[in-house]
């Protein structure tokens, strides 16, 4: 079975801040097994993305009368340092939950972004600017419609009116919330850097574009047809990852329901420096759990009858296939994948029950005995009961190591495998299935994780 894009779950924790091994150590191993500083938060339920800046963890976090807010946390520590009541107005439920936006001001200070409920009935909410550390309010800005604020280079980017036929984008700069410029039309940030931002123009012929931040001088556009070819619908949902120099942008199948036909979809890349397509690759749907697509794209082929094939690792600076399970070796049905932390293997998880392996280079199957895999710790999320928010909403999801051997949960596993949650200046950040927080500062190199 595969996870649904549309249909992400999970939650986030409480604050206990302490250093643990990243390995269990006995007798004469203590003194030489690597101790890494953790902390875990229990305080709240994020049900939405971190995002991270300026040495402070943001998050929306689901009270549990269902209201939202947003809670700021200190990397170091994971200690709580402000939160304030949060809404969603415009958004889409297949988008998940907004996470707020963080902005690094100068070294170690920054500016949180997020949407309020409004303060007049004039407006659906308020962007509203808050110190990173301190919570204090520096800017607000009314809102009809918006899909929320991202963070693109050193500035803050928002589509707003999304609901109307004057949508636009517009840039701010995060200390003033003055307006530096605007694109008529909706718009997404998939990648920036301080002088650059690429961003998903949400069209009826979608493109991917470059921007300078400064001005907002377009410097190319990459129509994603040009990648995948006619009949592009984003209605399925997307997502993009960069590492290096290319961005890798996956874009999911859609079933029109007039026309019961599926628009195109697959994997592409183009470098971030021109927009020239590096590679593509068409009528594969992306499987879940797996890596950013800009990091370990994992994918399953799709004929033209909609049968599935097999499962594939691309390489993404190529987009050639590293290894593979082919279909015929796909067991029948029941089973969740499973990958362990290299992501060097393929695990077939059936709860409770024995489930199979492969090695995902060779093919081969591998015996299932001491074979331990990450798998999504709910199979079956509930919406989130949101309060005065569209029916539809999930939570980010967690995942849990299991035995493949017997299809258990394995106890006391805390750490998620850097595919996973990403890695940014050496921390990693995940949620647990209960909604908790957690961090470990494991100097893994920076890397999108499964969300981006």
């Amino acid at each position: 079975m595969q996870r649904p894009l549309w249909k992400p779950s999970v939650a986030l924790a409480g604050t206990l801040v302490g250093v643990l091994s990243a390995a269990a150590c006995s007798g004469s191993d203590a003194a030489t097994t690597p101790t890494f500083p953790t902390w875990q938060n229990t305080q709240v339920n994020a049900v939405s993305r971190t995002a991270v800046a300026g040495g402070v963890v943001a998050a929306t976090s689901m009270k549990p009368d269902g209201s939202l807010e947003t809670v700021a946390l200190g990397l170091r520590d994971g200690k709580r340092l402000w939160a304030y009541p949060a809404t969603m107005a415009g958004r889409l439920p297949g988008m998940g939950v907004s996470a707020p936006a963080v902005v690094e001001t100068s070294p170690g200070q920054g500016v949180v972004v997020a949407l309020d409920p409004a303060k007049s009935g004039r407006w659906n909410a308020t962007l509203i600017a808050r110190d990173a550390r301190s919570g204090a309010q520096k800017w607000t800005r009314p809102v009809h419609s918006t899909f929320g604020p991202q963070r693109c280079g050193p500035y803050v980017c928002v589509s707003e009116h999304t609901a109307l036929t004057k949508a636009r984008m517009v840039v701010l700069d995060p200390s003033t919330g003055k307006t530096l410029w605007k694109l008529p039309g909706i718009s997404e940030v998939e990648w920036s850097d301080p002088g650059r931002v690429l961003l998903l123009r949400l069209a009826a012929n979608p493109m991917i574009e470059s921007y300078e931040l400064k001005t907002g001088k377009l410097q190319w556009q990459q129509p994603i047809e040009q990648a995948l070819g006619p009949g592009i619908d984003m209605s399925g949902g997307w997502a993009f990852g960069a590492t290096g120099d290319n961005l890798v942008g996956y874009v999911a199948p859609y079933t029109n329901p007039q026309t019961k036909k599926v628009s195109t979809f697959g994997l592409f890349s183009v470098k971030i420096a021109d927009g020239t397509i590096n590679w593509m690759r068409p009528s594969v749907v992306r499987v879940y759990p797996s890596g950013s697509p800009g990091y370990a794209p994992v994918v399953r082929p799709v004929d033209r009858q909609g049968a599935y094939g097999g499962f594939a690792r691309l390489d993404s600076e190529s987009g050639r296939v590293v290894g593979q399970v082919t279909a015929a070796d796909v067991p029948g049905s029941g089973w969740w994948l499973a990958f362990p932390d290299r992501m060097d293997k393929l695990g077939f998880l059936k709860h409770d029950a024995k489930g199979t392996a492969f090695d995902l280079v060779s093919g081969k199957p591998v015996p299932v005995e001491g074979q331990d895999g990450w798998s999504f710790c709910v199979t079956d999320p509930k919406p989130l009961p949101l309060r005065g928010q569209a029916p539809g909403f999930y939570s980010t999801a967690a995942v849990c190591e299991y035995d493949l051997a017997t299809g258990k949960q394995v106890k006391g596993a805390v750490v998620p495998p850097p595919w996973f949650t990403g890695s940014q200046d050496g921390w990693r950040l995940w949620r647990d299935e209960k909604g908790a927080v957690h961090a470990i500062n494991d100097q893994t190199s920076t890397a999108p994780g499964m969300y981006g």
